[in-house]
């Protein structure tokens, strides 16, 4: 049995306070924790972020001063005279020309990255139908309709009890013929 202690020792308890582990404040997180400065994109916004690029590609060269026609002033400051058709027409029609070329190219460019493969996004994507044997459907080589059962001795597929009887009463060679038809047949040399 533990000794008694009389009321004015109070050091053991002090001495208990002191090392209890439960009293000293704990922070859930670490104070020096900091989120992380990466953010990852899914698929639809690295899309739209393609786009929008290309976007502002085509409207910055169609915006460039290489695009912008020249003005043409008069040669007196009234407007009543005729400017000279000499070099300043002839450099407004080869410039007027390299921007039509330039945006054809662009534009041409454009259509070629679009068509070189479609773009995956969350309302279509493209892929080419599954080979795996479990996303197959069966279907009964005499009527057409889904076929759960599949006849082990001629290896035709029957929808139902009544299609498994006419399967069962075909004449020899038949049912070879349905599955030359479905492209299961084995040709022996």
């Amino acid at each position: 049995m533990a000794p008694i202690l009389s009321s004015g020792d109070d050091s053991h308890q002090q001495l208990l306070d002191q090392l209890d582990l439960t009293l000293m404040p704990r922070p859930f997180r670490n104070p020096h924790w900091k989120p992380s400065q990466r953010r990852n994109k899914n698929i639809k916004q690295i899309v739209a972020e393609a786009s929008r690029k290309e976007a502002s590609v085509l409207a910055t060269q169609n915006n460039s001063g290489a695009s912008t026609p020249q003005v043409q002033s008069s040669t007196n400051g009234t407007g009543a005279a005729t400017p000279f058709q000499g070099t300043a027409q002839t450099q407004s029609s080869i410039t007027q020309a390299a921007q039509n070329l330039s945006t054809m190219v662009l534009e041409r460019n454009l259509q070629a990255s679009l068509s070189s493969g479609p773009m995956a996004t969350y309302t279509n994507i493209e892929s080419a139908p599954s080979l795996h044997p479990a996303h197959q459907k069966h279907y009964c080589d005499i009527t057409g309709l889904p076929a759960p059962y599949t006849d082990p001795k001629t290896r035709l597929r029957y929808h139902d009890k009544e299609v498994f009887e006419v399967v069962r009463s075909l004449p020899q060679g038949v049912a070879e013929k349905y599955l030359e038809a479905r492209g299961a047949h084995v040709v022996l040399k």
